[in-house]
């Protein structure tokens, strides 16, 4: 027999690991939903293969990020700064990053900066919202 203790420990295991695959679910659940404008020009990005190389230190990437909100989250992101250092990470390295905000494109081709979303969509082809 199962003591009330560990009914309780198995039960809140179970809400758990119910809530990480919500969380895990949530761009498929937008894609079923209906996506808004910012989700498709942020997917469009993405199929474009238009990365954002950037860093949580960088007070423009944070603006470069609040203007896409919550449709961030489906924009190709690589982090260049190191938990905990002031080292940058060895992928940036390699993609010779020097400033963050940077965009790199599938040619090749990058812009430095924060970029407004007409410019990406102009860089892209993506229509920007």
């Amino acid at each position: 027999m199962i003591g009330t203790g560990r009914v309780r420990q198995i039960v809140r295991v179970a809400g758990l690991l119910a809530a990480a695959v919500l969380l895990a679910s949530a761009p498929a659940c937008a894609q079923a939903s209906g996506l808004t404008g910012l989700d498709r020009f942020a997917q469009c990005l993405a199929k474009k293969k238009a990365t954002m190389y950037g860093s949580f230190l960088c007070p423009h990437c944070d603006d470069q990020r609040k203007l896409f909100g919550r449709s961030f989250a489906w924009v190709p992101y690589v982090e260049c700064s190191v938990a905990g250092s002031r080292m940058e990470s060895s992928r940036c390295q390699t993609e010779h990053i020097r400033f963050t905000p940077t965009w790199v494109f599938a040619d090749g081709g990058r812009l430095e900066g924060m970029q407004s979303l007409e410019r990406l969509g102009a860089r892209t082809g993506c229509p920007a919202p």
